[in-house]
């Protein structure tokens, strides 16, 4: 039996990935990542390609799939005195306002400028006390810089040169899901990006259902955990919305007895924020959630999870953990490294049944 108290301290939740496993840009082809799949009742493990994972699926499984789109909303831009700063803005439904909330590389001090490309100048605000910096924009309006100008938000493990290495325009077509088509992240649901039309094509012809829900990724999910014991840790809000007709094939597939297969974390946060109100049932919502899923959460909707390599002590390994068990999933990471599996964001994927 796992240490209940070990599955709460931030520290049970460190190991290293050697620097050579961490993907730095993705394969050729999205499905021929490799698979890792760990069955949680005999602890078993099978080493496959992602391609293959039609086969671990039945006619009338539910695969729930996240259709939010990044939005390249790192920029950057000079200081009055000369210096590059980087600014990454934090939330999308904010850039109308003019006053916005971004991570900035290095921090600046209230009252400095800082001066984009394309007529757009912010001034610092202050810090706010989660560790984010307001800013004060005037002139060109952000999202249509952003659009013209801004990078992929790729995360900091992934090195790009600041001025563009020749992977621009990769990041941007492989950062995203095939099925990408709401704005509003801040970060790739990387669990989808293995996917390819002719595997969902294969999937449909198999009899398994597609339900596509929105989770708009942000600063929530990656807010690093400082907290020494993980409940302690409080989520920011992030959106979703789960469809009627989403909803109505979930349910089916729970009346049938098959699987709701959730890809990724962010849809398993979805969908367990809306079955905290309305049980196993599923109903057409929209709304906020902050719910942080960690060792000891008892699930109510999800069967079976598709997830990528998480980095060490962070939310989305929290909740992989709580689904398969901390001791399974690190015992599964051991594996990973030892048979050379490519990590984080662009690497490859398990599946837990």
């Amino acid at each position: 039996m796992e240490n209940v108290i070990d599955d709460l301290q931030l520290s049970s939740y460190e190991f290293e990935v050697p620097k050579e496993l961490i993907a730095q840009a993705p394969l050729a082809e999205r499905d021929a990542s490799k698979l890792l799949v760990v069955r949680r009742q005999n602890e078993s493990i099978e080493h496959r390609q992602f391609r293959d994972i039609v086969e671990y699926l039945d006619a009338g499984d539910c695969l729930v799939i996240n259709k939010t789109k990044v939005v390249p909303v790192r920029l950057f831009g000079k200081k009055e005195t000369g210096g590059i700063v980087e600014a990454l803005f934090l939330d999308p439904r904010e850039f109308s306002s003019g006053t916005v909330r971004a991570l900035l590389k290095p921090w600046m001090d209230p009252g400095k400028k800082i001066i984009f490309s394309g007529g757009l100048i912010a001034t610092v605000q202050g810090r706010a006390a989660t560790g984010e910096t307001i800013l004060l924009c005037n002139g060109t309006a952000i999202d249509t810089l952003l659009t013209a100008a801004g990078h992929m938000p790729l995360p900091p493990y992934i090195k790009r040169d600041k001025s563009g290495d020749g992977r621009e325009l990769q990041d941007k077509q492989r950062y995203q899901t095939v099925y990408a088509r709401d704005s509003g992240s801040i970060a790739a649901p990387t669990a989808g990006l293995h996917f390819t039309d002719q595997l969902f094509a294969r999937l449909r012809e198999r009899g398994i259902e597609v339900a596509e829900i929105t989770l708009h990724v942000g600063w929530g999910t990656f807010r690093p955990l400082v907290a020494a014991t993980v409940t302690d840790h409080r989520m920011l809000p992030e959106c979703y919305e789960l469809t009627s007709e989403a909803a109505r094939k979930i349910n089916r597939a729970h009346s049938i007895g098959r699987r709701v297969v959730a890809v990724g974390t962010t849809s398993v946060r979805t969908l367990e924020s809306v079955a905290e109100g309305a049980g196993k049932t599923m109903v057409a919502a929209t709304g906020e959630t902050s719910l942080f899923i960690h060792p000891g959460y008892q699930f109510k909707t999800v069967n079976a999870l598709i997830t990528n390599f998480h980095q060490p002590q962070s939310t989305p390994l929290l909740l992989t953990s709580a689904f398969a068990g901390r001791e399974k999933i690190l015992a599964a990471y051991s594996e990973a490294i030892r048979r050379q599996y490519r990590f984080f964001s662009y690497g490859d994927a398990m599946l837990i049944l």
